[in-house]
C-alpha cells in the first residue's frame, strides 16, 4: 500500500493576519504537503482587505478547497485521516465555537473532529488584550490538547521587514506539527556577543 503524504487542514479565518496563513499555504506547498484549506466568510473579506489576493488565487494554493458552510466535506468526518489542522489565523469568535463545541461551520466542525480523534490541533489566535473569556477558552482548549500559539513575534533573528515576521512565525508554526523547515530566516541558536564593559561601577546580576 503507498504512502499518503502528510495532510494538513488549513484554516483562515476573520482575524487579522490573513497573510499568515496565505504564506502558511505556500510553503506548505514548496514541500508537497496536502492541504484542505476553509476560508471562513469573514476571512474571505478579511483576506481581500488585507492582502493583494483574491479568494479564489489563495484557494488554487491548496491542494482541495471548500466552502465555508460545506458541512458534507472530508474534512467533517474523522474516518477522513490527517494529520492535524491548523487555523490561521484564528479569531477569537472561532475559538470560542470551538471551545464550546458549536460546529455550525466547516471550520469549527473539522476542529472539534480534530479534537475528538485525538489529532494536532493549532490555533493561531490573533486577538489584544485578551479578556477572561478569551483566556478561559484558550485554557479550556489547551487542556483538550490543542496549542494555543498567539503569532507573537521573535526580533532575537534581527527581521528587517514584515516578510520576515510572518516567515518566521510560519517556521515556527510548522514546528508544531515536526515539519522542520531550513530557511535564512530560521535562527541558529547562536547569541550576539557583547564586546562592551559594563559601565563603571555597576554591579553585575547574578
Amino acid at each position: 500500500m503507498a504512502k499518503r503524504p502528510f495532510r494538513l487542514i488549513v484554516g483562515i479565518t476573520g482575524a487579522t493576519g490573513t497573510i499568515l496563513g496565505v504564506r502558511l499555504l505556500q510553503v506548505l506547498k514548496q514541500h508537497n504537503v496536502e492541504t484542505h484549506l476553509i476560508i471562513s466568510n469573514w476571512g474571505a473579506r478579511t483576506l481581500v482587505h488585507e492582502t493583494p489576493y483574491s479568494v479564489t488565487r489563495v484557494q488554487e494554493m491548496a491542494t482541495k478547497s471548500y466552502g465555508a458552510q460545506d458541512q458534507a466535506a472530508a474534512v467533517s468526518s474523522g474516518s477522513f485521516i490527517t494529520d492535524g489542522m491548523v487555523i490561521c489565523p484564528c479569531s477569537v469568535r472561532s475559538l470560542a465555537a470551538i471551545a464550546q463545541g458549536h460546529g455550525d461551520s466547516l471550520v469549527h466542525r473539522a476542529a472539534d473532529v480534530i479534537l475528538k480523534e485525538r489529532r494536532k490541533l493549532v490555533l493561531v489566535v490573533r486577538e489584544t488584550p485578551l479578556s477572561d473569556i478569551h483566556l478561559e477558552n484558550m485554557l479550556r482548549l489547551s487542556r483538550m490538547g490543542a496549542v494555543i500559539f498567539p503569532p507573537v513575534p521573535a526580533f532575537y533573528n534581527h527581521p528587517k521587514t514584515i516578510d520576515d515576521l510572518v516567515e518566521q512565525t510560519v517556521l515556527r508554526i510548522l514546528d508544531q506539527f515536526n515539519l522542520h523547515l531550513s530557511s535564512e530566516d530560521r535562527w541558529s541558536g547562536k547569541m550576539a556577543v557583547s564586546t562592551k564593559r559594563p559601565a563603571q561601577g555597576s554591579k553585575s546580576r547574578k
